[in-house]
């Protein structure tokens, strides 16, 4: 038996549910042609080397299987069919596998391990989720209550403000009722125009 490696590269914003059933359709091709799937290892949204199909980032899977070398062909072919599938590439891993039970062994144990990582990632995700959103919360509530401070002090400023404008209109209108004028004795002019003439 060989042991095979099959990438594939799924558009980003794939639903969990169609990348399972993908991962079914090409179990069932595997079935029918007597290959043995040892693990699909998900490594998730990486950023692609260069933009496919207007797209920046795929999601991708690794297959690795045990077989005669006649079911590649089979699987790229419902690979090529399916629209979600940006790129895959077959390689053959290793030319003999002599202790087929032990690579199997070692194949989940590996799938353990990086269920476990992914656990771990998924619940570090979620702190960090939980983090930002508490850290958003108390920026908006500080940004509020500065808001509010901020107007409470332009309405006092504004006061204040109205108040002056109010203390110097009386003054204002003190000065020009205070203000002497001086009439020549008819009554008509100013004096010191009275004088000129």
């Amino acid at each position: 038996m060989r042991e095979y490696e099959t990438t594939f590269i799924i558009q980003p914003e794939i639903s969990d549910e169609s990348v399972a059933g993908l991962l079914e359709r090409l179990d069932g091709v595997m079935e029918k042609s007597g290959a043995q799937r040892l693990l699909y290892d998900d490594q998730g949204k990486r950023r692609l080397a260069y933009e496919i199909e207007n797209f920046q980032k795929g999601r991708y899977v690794t297959l690795y299987y045990l077989d005669e070398g006649q079911t590649g062909k089979e699987l790229e072919r419902v690979l090529r069919l399916d629209d979600s599938v940006l790129r895959f590439l077959t390689v053959l891993a290793n030319d003999e596998v002599v202790d087929i039970e032990a690579r199997k062994a070692e194949a989940a144990e590996f799938e353990r391990a990086r269920a476990a990582k992914a656990a771990e990632r998924a619940a570090r995700e979620a702190e960090e989720a939980a983090r930002a959103a508490e850290a958003a919360a108390s920026e908006a509530a500080a940004a509020s209550q500065a808001e509010a401070a901020s107007a409470d002090d332009e309405g006092d400023a504004g006061d204040a403000g109205d108040e002056a404008a109010a203390a110097s209109g009386d003054d204002a209108g003190k000065a020009t009722d205070e203000k002497p004028t001086a009439e020549s004795p008819d009554g008509d002019e100013p004096a010191s125009e009275a004088k000129e003439g």
